[in-house]
């Protein structure tokens, strides 16, 4: 699975083209917006549109994923918009990032494999202070049938890799919910989320 799961970022990232463009998520945009600058960090963080943005309104950003290829591109991007950010690549236990040694978090589509969904999760809020934010949008296991209507809306094809609302209560208990829904969002983020899904979108408070 790791391979293979390797294999696909590496091919989806190794065009010339941002796959989801070079412009931020909405959703973060708007998260962003309310907090004070600090340091954050983007799992999955694929070709850096989001965390190069981030870096952009004076965060000191971090940022890791399995794939070299999003790891290039995204200090490519960083460097035509005049910014920086520490990113690394491989699995988050190898990558020596400090417990709560974050204010923000950010899962944007970050969606990891069944088996290792739930702990990556966890060991994530470990790695963020006390009153530190996670913001997470990702595709809701109801977004298969948008999928099916309308492949172009991109997204994982297995039910295991989406979100539920019980699945983000249970991975993130000692957070504080602010926010927490699922809802159908319009996307148009580069080549590959375009149209129709249903996504879970969650901001917590660690207590």
């Amino acid at each position: 699975m790791e391979n293979e799961f390797l294999k696909r970022w590496n091919d989806v990232y190794g065009n010339e083209a941002y796959a989801y463009g070079q412009n931020p998520n909405e959703f973060l945009k708007e998260q962003l917006a309310n907090l004070s600058p600090g340091k954050i960090l983007f799992p999955a963080e694929g070709e850096g549109r989001n965390g190069v943005y981030a870096a952009e309104l004076g965060w000191e950003v971090s940022a890791f994923d399995i794939s070299e290829k999003g790891k290039n591109k995204a200090l490519n991007l960083a460097k035509a918009k005049q910014v920086e950010m520490d990113y690394r690549v491989g699995e988050l236990a190898e990558l020596g990032f400090a417990p709560a040694s974050f204010d923000a978090i950010a899962l944007i589509y970050a969606h990891f494999p069944p088996e290792i969904k739930s702990a990556y999760h966890q060991a994530l809020g470990k790695l963020l202070k006390k009153g530190g934010i996670i913001i997470f949008e990702a595709f809701s296991k109801s977004h298969l049938k948008y999928r099916a209507e309308n492949p172009k809306v991109g997204g994982p094809g297995q039910i295991d890799f989406l979100a539920s609302m019980a699945e983000i209560k249970a991975d993130f208990s000692d957070f504080e919910i602010i926010e927490l829904e699922e809802k159908v969002v319009e996307l148009s983020e580069g080549l590959y989320h375009n149209g129709k899904g249903a996504v879970i979108r969650f901001v917590g408070r660690k207590k």
